[in-house]
């Protein structure tokens, strides 16, 4: 199998990089374990977030920022190409308190983050429990207030996946799946890919493996330390609308179904839905919106996401193999505009803006301070 570049990895990340690439006209690969990978995927919020991230990096504030703004351009492509509508909605998202501690701790980190030099201006509000019910006639009493910004959305990331696939399918994409990567080798001034299933060739390489870069970076001389972080989720059954704009915990979709997810665990590779985790997230979002309790659970489940030691996104070009790129984060679906309308086309163009520099490996690397 032969390429222009070879994309490792078929999620969501290495599906937006594959589409990126094709549209600019490159001859794309996209080699992947299939069902047996560990897809950050699978556990994704669909949320389209930016009100919270950034905190201690501002580019990573600005780079979220930047993808929301594109995304109603990348959804227009994706249903001009397909005709799949990915239902992608920005009314702004709410970050609801239950006590007065979390109002004020919500309310201080907000700041902070605004306040951190190069951080973009991202508009929000901090309302009380009235200003709330205004908009959310729904909540409870214990809901304090909430901070609310118009820059966060959401999608149907199930659609989003399919539409990608249908994309990447009509421009030519060569989609291969059960092909588990075992060795890189940089070669002739391309690289050579193999494992049980043959032997791929390509001028460049895109890691998007997620938690299996960890493995593959280092035969590219490129350095991506992720580990899994747990994450569980509830889903309810259909509803009415009710609930208008997306959280970072609760969260209805088009469909009518009711998704809760806000745990973070470090528990390596175990995906085992656990009743005291999913009881908190379920007793949290009852407290929210009471009307919960009369809907059943018809869903739980877990999976990995893929975390840097700073919970930041990694995007390196190797040094010793040049055509070597490595592109992994835990926000698939926010950065996905970003991903496949302004890092792709870097990606054809062999190199990495500067200003992207600030999200190498290389920064776990630099020596303490004494």
């Amino acid at each position: 199998m032969e390429a222009d570049v070879t994309v490792i990895g078929g999620g969501l990340v290495g599906s937006c990089m594959a589409y990126g690439l094709a549209r600019l006209g490159a001859r794309v690969l996209v080699l992947d374990e299939g069902d047996v990978a560990r897809r950050a995927s699978r556990a994704n919020f669909a949320l389209v977030w930016v009100q919270s991230k950034g905190m201690g990096m501002p580019q990573y504030s600005a780079w979220s920022h930047g993808s929301s703004e594109r995304w109603a351009d990348f959804a227009a492509l994706l249903a001009e190409e397909t005709g799949i509508d990915v239902v992608h909605q920005r009314p702004g998202g709410f970050a609801l308190c239950l006590s007065d501690d979390e109002m004020e701790a919500r309310t201080r980190f907000i700041q902070r983050l605004q306040a951190q030099p190069g951080a973009p201006r991202i508009p929000y509000e901090v309302l009380d429990h009235a200003g709330v019910k205004r908009m959310l006639p729904d909540i409870g009493p214990d809901v304090v207030g909430a901070i609310y910004s118009p820059a966060d959305g959401h999608v149907n990331s199930l659609k989003l996946f399919r539409a990608l696939h249908v994309a990447n399918g009509k421009r030519g994409v060569a989609y291969r799946p059960e092909c588990v990567v075992d060795a890189i080798e940089s070669r002739d001034g391309g690289f050579r890919i193999r494992g049980n299933w043959g032997e791929a060739r390509s001028a460049r390489i895109v890691l998007a493996a997620g938690l299996g870069n960890a493995r593959l970076a280092p035969m590219v001389g490129l350095d991506a330390p992720v580990i899994p972080s747990k994450g569980q989720v509830l889903i309810t059954e259909k509803v009415a609308p009710f609930l208008h704009y997306p959280m970072g915990t609760i969260r209805q979709t088009d469909e009518g179904g009711v998704m809760m997810g806000d745990s973070q665990e470090d528990a390596g590779f175990d995906t085992v839905v656990t009743n005291p985790v999913i009881s908190v997230m379920a007793e949290r979002a009852m407290r929210s919106f009471p009307l919960l309790r009369d809907l059943n659970v018809v869903r739980t489940w877990s999976a990995s996401r893929v975390m840097s030691p700073d919970g930041f996104p990694i995007y390196a070009q190797s040094r010793t193999a040049p055509g070597a790129f490595v592109v992994t984060c835990h926000s698939g679906v926010t950065l996905a505009a970003a991903h496949a309308l302004t890092l792709a086309p870097q990606v054809q163009a062999g190199a990495l803006a500067d200003e992207l520099s600030c999200f190498s490996g290389a920064r776990f690397h630099v020596p303490q301070a004494a």
